[in-house]
């Protein structure tokens, strides 16, 4: 066995069982090693689909994905999705190639440093020296990727350590870690601020908004008449009818200030308190009122849901049923697109347990409270708000659930860094049904330009914001790598676009036409 089929063995051992790729002369051995039954490997046309597939892949199935990345440029072009999955807590294990240590001394040219690159979005970096080690650092490295809250590892694996013998693989003693139980005496503390009346807002992120800690956290809500937020982006929202609802904290900072207002307390879970998205001239930092006091029930590294059994104990509110979210039947929209007859199309059109990943920016950003009562599904929304994220994010939600409809709400301007996606659910056969917003700009920078306090956007600056020359045919892109696509301009179009979409065997595109 050699260097890289040891990898690969270790890595299935340890429950990895996809591998995100883009590979290139340096990795080949590990390509080959690929050919494991055990390993489903996956190639994308670019490392920012690769690592962004393994964060969504992360959000759903809950354990890591791996990435395979060609030496330093392809790991730098995979760095800005791997942003957003630390940011999101998403575990991934990266697998980056390297040339072997004879040849680094002659410098080269796609000689890099890549352990400089690595670390400020890892949460562990190690270079493998030999072959023997391999199998001892790829278990270390899934052991850390699985950890509370996920951790981003990154495994640099030179050719030399790849193709020679491993020899007798030899594993650390790698057991699981529990999650950490939160202090009590903070409990106790929050359950007299719950029992007081003053008005609380408990802002649950990670792990609690969904599951039992969701479940849980209705509980609290029902018997103390607090109230559930959520950040407004979120990693994964279970949501819909039956489930606990969650209020979303507004993404401008006026309107944040104003929801937060009203609150003496906020209660964050495995979260911080609000904190706005920029810095505005004359704009505050901080969302909550003076005078409201932050507590903290649950650290991003404790067990919410413990959190929150240990808080019902203190409250005597076993018995108590949680808050649920009724179904709310919307009625298919028709006339013009706009935010509200969108999210009505998506209310109505939304199958049971669909997966929505949202990258929407200006369209989506005011409209998702109308589909709080849509049949239940799973919210996914970017945490590091570095653009290019929803397509890869789907292609990964998908393979980790290929038995449900993943729908992803895209900008035409954030579509554009990582369309590659569609290549890869076409030959994977996946069911994504991608919606492209196309009002043919960077909207979002429009409004931002006017936040900012710069004034009327001039020629030159519209001309950076605007993409309309020449202008993006979506269908046409989408066809030439094998998804078939429709454009739509009514809001009743794209409502029965979504419906058929359900029922296709693989992946379509839907151009949302915006004027």
């Amino acid at each position: 066995m050699n260097g890289a089929e040891a990898l690969v063995n270790t890595l299935a051992d340890q429950g990895v069982e996809i591998c995100f790729a883009n590979p290139g002369t340096s990795e080949m051995h590990f390509l080959a090693a690929l050919e494991n039954p055990r390993m489903k490997s996956v190639l994308c046309l670019f490392e920012g689909v690769c690592t962004g597939a393994a964060d969504g892949y992360y959000r759903m199935a809950d354990k890591p994905a791996s990435t395979l990345l060609h030496l330093g440029p392809g790991l730098a072009n995979g760095l800005a999705n791997i942003h957003n999955a630390k940011r999101a807590s998403v575990g991934m294990v990266n697998i980056v190639g390297e040339h072997s240590a004879s040849h680094l001394k002659y410098d080269p040219p796609l000689t890099s440093d890549i352990e400089g690159l690595a670390r400020p979005l890892s949460h562990w970096v190690r270079r493998a020296e030999s072959a023997g080690s391999i199998a001892w650092d790829a278990a270390t490295a899934v052991a850390k990727a699985s950890e509370h809250p996920g951790q981003i590892a990154t495994l640099i694996l030179p050719g030399d350590t790849a193709w020679q013998d491993a020899g007798q693989p030899r594993l650390p003693a790698v057991t699981a870690s529990p999650r950490k139980a939160p202090d009590a005496a903070r409990i106790d503390k929050i359950a007299e601020v719950l029992r007081s009346g003053e008005p609380a807002l408990i802002i649950l992120a990670n792990k609690s908004t969904r599951g039992r800690a969701l479940e849980l956290a209705g509980k609290v809500a029902a018997g103390t008449g607090c109230r559930l937020g959520s950040q407004f982006f979120t990693a994964r929202i279970e949501r819909g009818a039956g489930r606990v609802p969650l209020e979303r904290i507004p993404y401008a900072v006026p309107q944040g200030q104003t929801f937060l207002s009203g609150f003496k307390h906020l209660i964050t879970v495995e979260t911080r308190e609000p904190v706005a998205f920029f810095a505005y001239p004359d704009k505050p930092s901080l969302l909550k009122a003076p005078g409201t006091v932050v507590h903290n029930l649950a650290d991003a590294d404790e067990d919410s849901e413990a959190a929150f059994e240990m808080l019902i104990d203190a409250l005597g509110l076993k018995g108590t049923a949680p808050r649920l979210q009724e179904r709310i039947e919307t009625p298919p929209p028709s006339g013009a697109l706009n935010p509200q007859s969108i999210a009505h199309a998506l209310a109505a059109a939304l199958p049971e347990h669909a997966i929505l990943v949202d990258e929407s920016l200006t369209t989506g950003r005011e409209s998702m409270g109308l589909t709080m009562g849509a049949r239940p599904h799973d919210l996914i929304n970017n945490m590091g708000g570095s653009i290019g994220y929803g397509t890869p994010v789907a292609t990964g939600t998908a393979l980790a659930c290929p038995d449900r409809r993943t729908f992803c709400m895209v900008g035409d301007g954030s579509a554009m860094y990582t369309i590659q996606s569609l290549w890869t659910q076409a030959r994977e056969g996946l069911p994504v049904t991608t919606i492209i917003f196309a009002n043919n700009s960077y909207a979002i920078l429009k409004a931002e330009y006017a936040n900012m306090g710069a004034g009327t956007p001039g020629p030159q600056a519209l001309a950076m914001i605007d993409i309309d020359r020449p202008t993006i045919d979506w269908v046409a892109m989408a066809k030439s790598m094998g998804v078939p696509g429709v454009s739509v301009s009514t809001a009743e179009d794209f409502h029965a676009a979504m419906v058929r979409s359900v029922d296709a065997e693989g992946p379509v595109l839907i151009e949302v036409k915006l004027y």
